[in-house]
C-alpha cells in the first residue's frame, strides 16, 4: 500500500478471532506444510486462483501473502484459509483520498475432510464481522469461476449478493474462458441483519 495507506491494515483487529466453534489467526510461515495439505488436493486446486507446483514453491507464495492470510483452526487444526486483501475503492481524482483503504475482497479454501458442517460459513462470517466493525470497511467483495457452486452458495449464505456475471471472462487453468461471477456486501446492509 501506498501514501497513507497503514502497512498492515489488518493490525487494527485484535486477532486471534473466535466463533463457537473455530479460531481464526493471522497466517505464519509455519502454516505451509499444514496448509499445502489441502490445496494440492484436486478438489481445492481446482478452484483457487494459484496452484503451485510443489510444496517449496506454496512456501514462497505463502511467506509472500501472509500479510494478507488467515487461517482457521478447529481444535488447534488448521482446516482451512481466508484472505482479505484491503483495496482502495474506485474514485474521481478530487476526491480520491476518501476511497482509500476502504473496502476488502475476500477469500478462502477449506479442507474438503472438513466440509460441509458449516465451518467456512461460520468462518467467513466472523471475517465480515471483523472488515465492518473491528476496520471500519464500506464494502467487501468477493469474486469466483460461476461453476464453483460452493462458493456462490456460501456468498449468498453470508449475505453477500451478486452484483457481476461475466460471460466467460475468466481463464481457467483446465476450462479455458468460463463465466465468473462477483458478490458483495455493503456495511449498512451488514450492520441492518445484525440482531438489536
Amino acid at each position: 500500500m501506498t501514501g497513507s495507506h497503514p502497512t498492515d491494515p489488518l493490525a487494527a483487529v485484535a486477532w486471534p478471532l473466535r466463533t463457537e466453534r473455530l479460531l481464526v489467526r493471522r497466517a505464519e510461515a509455519a502454516d505451509a506444510d499444514t496448509t499445502w495439505g489441502y490445496r494440492h488436493l484436486a478438489e481445492v486446486a481446482r478452484w483457487v486462483g494459484v496452484q503451485p507446483a510443489d510444496r517449496a514453491r506454496w512456501r514462497d507464495l505463502l511467506a509472500e501473502r501472509l500479510h494478507r492470510t488467515l487461517v482457521v483452526e478447529l481444535g488447534g487444526r488448521v482446516v482451512g484459509d481466508l484472505m482479505v486483501r484491503i483495496e482502495d475503492g474506485w474514485a474521481q481524482h478530487e476526491c480520491a483520498g476518501r476511497a482509500r483503504g476502504v473496502q476488502a475482497e475476500l477469500g478462502w479454501a477449506l479442507d474438503p475432510a472438513f466440509g460441509g458442517r458449516g465451518y467456512a460459513t461460520e468462518a467467513v462470517r466472523e471475517l465480515l464481522r471483523a472488515c465492518f466493525e473491528d476496520l471500519g470497511l464500506r464494502r467487501v467483495t468477493a469474486s469466483a469461476f460461476a461453476a464453483n457452486e460452493a462458493s456462490c452458495r456460501l456468498m449468498e449464505r453470508v449475505g453477500m449478493r451478486c452484483e457481476l456475471r461475466g460471460v466467460r471472462d475468466s481463464l481457467h487453468r483446465d476450462l479455458g474462458w468460463v463465466d465468473g461471477v462477483g458478490y458483495a456486501l455493503l456495511a449498512e446492509e451488514w450492520h441492518g441483519r445484525q440482531p438489536a
